[in-house]
């Protein structure tokens, strides 16, 4: 039978395309239980930011239907019902044309729905504004959603807060933010939105608002799902999956700024391995070359790279080293790029994108020639020495002044793609490393965007200080960035800025960070300790200082006590850890978690903001507060929960209020996981100062 061609919604397939004063509407089901929406003041494109083709067996239950009125499109789990209305509106003389989207869950409860028009207001929900003089639009989408949702994700944003709803958030990444634009809500559905560009996202209680400063059309996912847990299988399908983790990334990894020389490193992991201690990376951070972008090792200081990797190799230890995509004006590979067009144009002032130690910019990885380049660079020096794990440092990328409409890539204004830069980043390596055949990829980013994880890129939350306030913050940063579907996450163990290895209140907080880090999903000391160290090469010239000592033992013998401790707990901790990575590889799921991950019917398990679960079993209470010896703890209703330092068992959906001296985490074990790690939490030498 044909479909009338005077319907205002027409089928094309299984999408659903609306026209009507020059815009161009298409809903499609995009995966199971999903669909993607696009918006253009002309034709869709098919742009690949994030999304993946879905997969077309997701798609063999989709019905459509048009009407007079509009459409219908039911993908499984999600309903998606098309108005479309047209009238003579007096105001302005002529027929108007409108189609309004509302979505639905398979109970036909309403998820969300765009803006009404509110009568006279006339209110918008897509508006695509055409900018002066340019080719793209201006994009304010608005939607009316639940006032009483929960919501989390948007990946990490530094300030302490679980639930979202009420809160407006940057579409930009910067040092120690990662925008990762995918949100949950407890209504029932995650909503990604599919736009690289500068903007800004507001959850507020009478309106959801996604707002991009320069795009080309309007691109959004939506899936709907009864759990958490079904949402981020759905949104992994979509975006893709993160590899499966590499041994080495399941123990500890041993960083600080900076080891100068290769005898410094070497020296570090031969301690680790007379002590004892678990050690599976240690890092040679950033200055370990000549200039910024000549990536390679400066030789009076990293004289025989091959052997130190091989000895290495002898200690059971890999090397992890840093790469920066900053070229300095200084560097031997300017003028080649430059000439080339590989690096990020500044489109008005000089030509300087950053000037620490030294004027530079950006490598352009939007362009894949740039791409290319690089990883050709990074193993003609680094991996024929059999370097395989990269620290991809200042992923956002950091300019000196975040002036985005300031630049240009290989792709179009900064202000538009410009969020896309860390994906690219880590894209360049991932690629890189599988062409050449190597399987076990993972490389620290700094930053990340949308379908990041499916390029192995680990994530820490960026140069925080060492303060009790940034510790907290980084508890609802690991569970937001699982939500946002990057499920690698770590931070810098006792903080970047100003910690003094020497100051007892700075001890106090590297225990509980340590403690924390324990159980985060990559564990990784790292910071700018106090006091600095000169480094001075032969012929007297300046090399950029290096911080303090920032070993296990670099704190006294108290901490050494504890620290050690707890590195050995972590190996314990590895055939579980395999565990969370295998379910985060395998069906999407965050590695940390927020409570209401696993128990989503748990009003309260939305609000717990200084706990979460280490994969579907164990749960963390760590200590934030300085002098702080005992701490209130919620058990999540529907289970039974062990206390690991004492075997206490207590029954779910209450507080419970546990000892905690110095060297003991409050952790708690759901309905007998992990026979036989009871006790292992428990301090040996409770109570003793540290300092």
């Amino acid at each position: 039978m044909s479909e009338p061609t005077d319907h205002p919604v027409q089928r094309d397939g299984d999408r659903l395309v609306w026209r009507g004063a020059g815009e161009t509407l298409v809903v499609e089901p995009w995966g199971r239980d999903s669909v993607r929406v696009r918006a253009s003041l002309g034709d869709v494109v098919d742009a690949d930011w994030a999304l993946l083709p879905p997969d077309p067996t997701a798609h063999a239950d989709v019905r459509t239907e048009v009407r007079a009125d509009g459409a219908t499109l039911v993908n499984g789990g999600l309903r998606v019902e098309l108005s479309a209305s047209s009238w003579h509106h007096d105001p302005v003389g002529y027929e108007v044309f409108r189609c309004d989207l509302a979505f639905y869950d398979a109970e036909g409860r309403l998820l969300f729905r765009e803006l009404d028009r509110g009568g006279s207001l006339d209110l918008r929900a897509r508006h695509l504004r055409p900018r002066t003089g340019d080719d793209g639009v201006t994009l304010t989408a608005s939607f009316e959603a639940d006032p009483d949702e929960h919501l989390a994700g948007m990946g990490q944003y530094q300030q302490h807060v679980l639930d979202l709803k009420g809160s407006t958030f940057e579409l930009a990444h910067r040092n120690s933010q990662a925008s990762v634009p995918f949100v949950v809500s407890s209504a029932g559905y995650g909503f990604l939105w599919h736009d690289p560009a500068i903007g800004r996202a507001t959850f507020a209680r009478n309106r959801t608002e996604w707002f991009a400063e320069s795009t080309r059309q309007l691109d959004y996912w939506v899936t709907a799902g009864e759990t958490p847990a079904a949402i981020a299988r759905n949104y992994a399908d979509a975006t893709g999956h993160a590899p499966m983790m590499p041994e080495r990334g399941l123990g500890f990894w041993q960083c600080k700024l900076r080891y100068s020389s290769q005898d410094e490193l070497l020296e570090v992991a031969r301690e680790h391995r007379r002590r004892g201690l678990p050690l599976d990376v240690i890092v040679a951070d950033f200055f370990h070359w000549p200039h910024m972008g000549d990536y390679r090792f400066e030789d009076e200081f990293w004289p025989d790279p091959a052997a130190m990797v091989a000895e290495l190799d002898e200690l059971g230890v890999e090397l992890m080293v840093s790469v920066w995509p900053q070229v300095a004006l200084a560097s031997e590979n300017y003028v080649h790029l430059r000439r080339n067009n590989l690096l990020v144009r500044a489109d008005r002032g000089l030509d300087v994108q950053m000037s620490f130690e030294g004027p530079s910019a950006f490598l352009d990885v939007l362009n894949p020639a740039a791409r290319d380049w690089l990883w050709e660079t990074c193993r003609k020096n680094y991996g024929r020495h059999g370097i395989r794990t990269f620290w991809l440092d200042e992923a956002e990328p950091e300019f000196g002044v975040y002036d985005h409409d300031a630049y240009r890539t290989h792709l179009g204004p900064y202000q538009r793609v410009g969020n896309l830069y860390p994906q690219a980043f880590t894209r360049a390596f991932f690629e890189g490393q599988r062409s050449d055949g190597e399987a076990d990829v993972v490389n620290l980013l700094r930053c990340a965007w949308a379908g990041s994880q499916r390029y192995g890129a680990l994530v820490w939350s960026g140069d925080i200080s060492s303060t009790w306030t940034d510790l907290a913050r980084q508890v609802t940063a690991g569970i937001h960035m699982g939500v946002a579907g990057i499920p690698w996450f770590t931070t810098d163990i006792g903080g970047f800025h100003h910690g003094d290895v020497g100051d007892p209140a700075f001890r106090e907080l590297l225990v509980r960070w340590f403690q924390f880090g324990a159980f985060c999903p990559v564990m990784r000391l790292h910071g700018d300790r106090l006091p600095y160290e000169e480094v001075t090469a032969a012929d007297g010239s300046r090399r950029l200082r290096s911080g303090g000592p920032n070993e296990l033992w670099s704190f006294g013998e108290d901490v050494y006590r504890v620290l050690e401790r707890y590195v050995h707990l972590r190996e314990s901790l590895r055939p579980y850890v395999r565990d969370v990575m295998r379910a985060a590889h395998d069906d999407g799921q965050p590695a940390m978690r927020g409570l209401f991950h696993e128990f989503p019917d748990d009003p309260h398990a939305w609000e717990v903001d200084d706990q979460f679960l280490l994969g579907p079993d164990v749960l963390v209470a760590p200590v934030l507060e300085p002098g702080a010896r005992e701490r209130e703890v919620y058990l999540p209703a529907g289970s039974r929960w062990t206390d690991a330092a004492s075997g206490t068992v207590h029954d779910g959906g209450t507080s419970v209020v546990v000892p905690a001296p110095l060297d003991v985490v409050p952790v708690f074990l759901r309905d007998g996981a992990l026979d036989g790690f009871v006790g292992r939490t428990a301090g040996r030498d409770a109570g003793e100062p540290v300092g």
